[in-house]
């Protein structure tokens, strides 16, 4: 926590480098703050002394780019303000490296796939260089392709640490964990068995949305939609009469899955037909005539086909009419090789078998073929431009199969469960106010439970076996589960209790759960893995809920909400009482950067080129919720500040000023009795109190203009002013009102720019105090309440208006600045004057004017009649 006094004890003496400079300071207080743990959390706590923070972990086994040095410094600055303030901040980091990303990085890498038929093999080393062609690569056991995916996601995490570190993360270290490591394994399972008894997660028989290239179930909040081309097919179905009833498709290769026609219970053009039958083309099936209100009459010919499964739609049709499953496309994206007992006329029999094995798009093209054939389609397919639904991570459009899987209730089926989600989002303070109607919105728009189960290998499993009866099958109705104390379990390694191994997969035996829960089933429980619940439930109950969960704007409807789900079937509770959501990073185009597009820049380049700070006040003067272009303009001028500030407190340092000409620390009030020094405290008093005010409404973006407006009059207007009053010029009563009202700014301004430029400031608090400005007190308004009451802000403001009017004469009349004025008018309105006279003698030193003459007049500070002494 920090130390609530302005600055810490001063050193025997000031020390100052003679060149100052930003280059190798990352890699000297990066080591530093970790030797001394400056960032660690202090257990010896209560909960209203801590801040904690849900950190997001990054995905290890990705590529490092500019988005993390953007969101990860916004979530940092806000850390270290609080940090200041008093907070004993939780500030752990995690690292998701479970589930796909890493299986793949692991597959290219070391050239293997995973076979979990394949016996283990110990000691198992991949090619020193992966075979080019997959077929060739390494086919391993599922226990071997673990090993190496928990091998390389170590090396990665190691990158990403000497990232973060470089940029100035005020995480604590010795807080870390892996999304696949035993703890978050454990409060996974955990997690998932406690909502199987609480009735919160299910097994159950069907229609799943798959991916056929990765070969798994693909959850809601994992689709997106992409533009693909496609043809609408207009197909006869056949009336008892005769007569025709056409139809317009793009999925024609699933008429051999119909189950039925809808049209709207309006529509006149078929409300005769309802509770009709008609029969398919090509196969002969005799299917029903349904009304449902989600038909839409304007569309095609206004009636659809159902089949199972063609898109969500036909899924809520099929639910709520309750119609057969004519399920054929398998998981592997191949049509079913055997002819389905529906088709009982001859001819569609042979025609089935000229699609039966194919996949989708073979069928589909033969099925085309077919209706040319018989005639049953009209014209030709008329080509159209749509979106169709595909994994975020795939390639390939999803398929909808019917296979048992694994849930969690999230209100998509349950309209008071969803409605007590959206209460609890009301219970969080957003940043910004406007992202809790994307939460709302996507609560609102759920169609369906979550689905947790993933066929993959690397991943947390899912905590159940089976029973097997004499007859061989699974009992999966009583499912055989672990006892807590035994978690986290590997069920395809393990036996049940009760059990001996030799009885995996035998009659009378057990059989285990194959798949492994998608990775947002363990993300979502961070703030459980973080704060140790379960575990360490007196840490736990000093950290959760959580005080703030970062993270991307994009991710609302996936990790924010999934998280919340979890914490209301676990807790009752909201996680995280604030959420600060970033916005996205933008390529000079305003286009996102991404991987796929290949427009993302490397972070180390960009480090090394302009140094953390610069990178950081990028980052942060970005505000939350806002996409903002990548601009190393603004790093440059990050770097500007940085560098500024180094060489501005060197000034300020070598007036001989020290932590007791601090106010507080040794000067009074009193010190300060010169009317421009008393105005520069004045303006400083107001930045603190708006600094502090921003900070708090988490508005770091503010906090850090605020700061920087108020850094920049200081150094251009206030101590050109007043050097020559610094030496002593004007006696030592004024010099030590300037020499106090340096210090005490400078003591402000290293706090104030503290959490945004953590390497610069801590450099300059080493000069002149001991320990580091990041365990120091945030400044407070009150420190300065005496001086400010008794000053003047727009003293300054008028005095450095006048000194700019001089400057510029000087500029015009192409002389050096310190060219002598022998004689100058300021005209000001007449309340400015008096503004002016507070500071008139320091404004004559620092335009080396011998002559200044003050005349009221006009609205606005001019300066005029300025006479310049002839130059030797």
């Amino acid at each position: 926590m920090a130390d609530n006094s302005p600055g810490t004890d001063t050193p025997a003496t000031v020390t100052i480098p003679e060149k100052p400079a930003l280059e190798g300071l990352e890699e000297k207080y990066s080591r530093t703050w970790r030797e001394n743990g400056t960032y660690s959390f202090d257990d010896d706590t209560v909960r209203a002394e801590v801040y904690s923070i849900d950190t997001p972990p990054p995905t290890a086994s990705g590529s490092l780019h500019v988005g993390h040095m953007f969101s990860y410094t916004q979530t940092d600055v806000i850390a270290r303000y609080q940090r200041m303030r008093g907070k004993n901040v939780f500030y752990p980091l995690g690292w998701d490296d479970n589930g796909l990303p890493t299986e793949r990085r692991v597959q290219n890498y070391y050239g293997v796939r995973c076979d979990p038929s394949r016996e283990y093999v110990e000691g198992y080393r991949p090619p020193e260089k992966p075979a080019k062609n997959q077929r060739d690569w390494d086919v391993v056991s599922r226990q071997n392709f673990i090993e190496l995916c928990e091998e390389l996601a170590v090396k990665d995490e190691k990158v990403f640490e000497h990232l973060f570190m470089t940029l100035g993360l005020s995480v604590d270290w010795d807080r870390t964990y892996r999304t696949i490591d035993a703890h978050s394994r454990k409060v996974s399972q955990l997690g998932f068995l406690k909502d199987l008894a609480g009735g919160d997660a299910y097994l159950a028989e069907a229609p799943t949305i798959w991916d056929v290239t990765f070969r798994t179930a693909v959850a809601q909040a994992e689709l997106e939609d992409k533009e693909r081309e496609g043809a609408y097919h207009r197909i006869s179905f056949h009336r008892h009469d005769g007569g025709k009833v056409w139809i317009e498709t793009t999925r024609p290769e699933l008429l051999a899955s119909c189950v039925a026609l809808v049209a709207h219970p309006e529509d006149e053009r078929y409300r005769e037909l309802f509770g009709t039958t008609v029969t398919s083309p090509l196969f002969g099936v005799e299917v029903e005539v349904r009304a449902h209100p989600l038909a839409q009459p304007d569309k095609g010919s206004g009636i659809a086909m159902i089949c199972t499964f063609g898109d969500t739609t036909d899924v809520t049709w099929w639910r709520e009419l309750d119609l057969p499953t004519r399920a054929l496309v398998g998981r592997d994206g191949r049509f079913a090789r055997e002819t389905p007992e529906w088709i009982t006329d001859d001819a569609g029999r042979e025609r089935y078998e000229r699609m039966a094995g194919a996949t989708v798009f073979s069928a589909q093209k033969a099925v085309v073929e077919m209706l040319g054939e018989t005639g049953e389609m009209e014209g030709e397919p008329k080509r159209i431009t749509h979106p169709v639904k595909f994994y975020e991570k795939g390639d390939k459009p999803l398929e909808i199969v019917s296979s048992r899987q694994w849930y969690i209730r999230n209100g998509g089926r349950d309209a008071g469960r969803r409605e007590k989600l959206i209460g609890r989002g009301r219970e969080i303070s957003w940043h910004p106010g406007f992202m809790r109607s994307r939460y709302e919105n996507w609560v609102e728009g759920l169609n369906g439970d979550w689905l947790v189960s993933r066929q993959r290998f690397f991943g947390v499993p899912i905590p159940v076996w089976y029973p097997v009866g004499e007859d061989g099958e699974p009992d999966y109705e009583r499912p055989l589960l672990p006892a807590e104390d035994r978690l986290p379990v590997d069920p395809a390694s393990q036996a049940p209790e009760g059990y001996s191994p030799e009885q995996r997969d035998q009659p009378g035996g057990f059989v285990a759960d194959p798949d492994v829960l998608d990775t947002w089933a363990t993300s979502s429980l961070t703030p459980q893995i973080a704060t140790g619940w379960a575990v360490d439930e007196d840490l736990h109950a000093k950290t959760f809920p959580m005080d703030l969960r970062p993270q991307g704007h994009d991710i609302i409807r996936t990790w924010l909400f999934s998280t919340m789900v979890r914490a209301e079937s676990l807790a009752g509770s909201v996680p995280w009482t604030n959420t600060a959501l970033s916005g996205w990073i933008l390529d000079p185009d305003r286009k996102k950067m991404s991987k796929s597009k290949g427009n993302v820049v490397v972070p180390n380049d960009v480090l090394e080129k302009y140094g953390a700070d610069a990178v950081r006040y990028w980052a942060a003067s970005a505000r939350l919720g806002a996409d903002t272009a990548y601009d190393e303009g603004q790093m440059k001028i990050g770097r500007r500040l940085a560098i500024k500030l180094l060489n501005a407190s060197k000034f300020v340092l070598m007036q001989g000023v020290d932590s007791s000409s601090v106010i507080g620390r040794g000067a009074t009030a009193s010190t300060v009795a010169n009317g421009l020094d008393r105005s520069l405290i004045a303006q400083l008093t107001d930045v603190v109190a708006a600094a502090s005010e921003a900070f708090e409404n988490y508005e770091y973006a503010r906090a850090l203009q605020l700061a920087e407006s108020f850094f920049w009059s200081f150094t251009d207007d206030y101590v050109e002013l007043v050097k020559d009053r610094a030496y002593g010029a004007r006696g030592p009563e004024e010099q030590a009102s300037v020499h106090a009202a340096l210090a005490t700014t400078l003591d402000a301004l290293l706090r104030l720019f503290a959490p945004f430029l953590p390497f610069a400031t801590d450099e300059v608090w080493s000069w002149w105090r001991e320990g580091t400005v990041h365990r120091a007190a945030w400044p407070e308004a009150a420190d300065y309440a005496e001086i400010a009451e008794g000053g003047d802000a727009e003293v300054l403001t008028a005095v450095g208006r006048a000194l700019s009017g001089l400057r510029k004469s000087k500029s015009e009349a192409k002389v050096k600045q310190r060219t002598e004025v022998t004689a100058a008018t300021v005209a000001a309105p007449a309340e400015v004057l008096g503004r002016l006279r507070a500071g008139l003698e320091d404004l004559k030193a620092a335009g080396n004017v011998r002559s200044l003459e003050l005349a009221e007049g006009g609205e606005e500070i001019e300066v005029a009649d300025v006479a310049l002494a002839a130059e030797a």
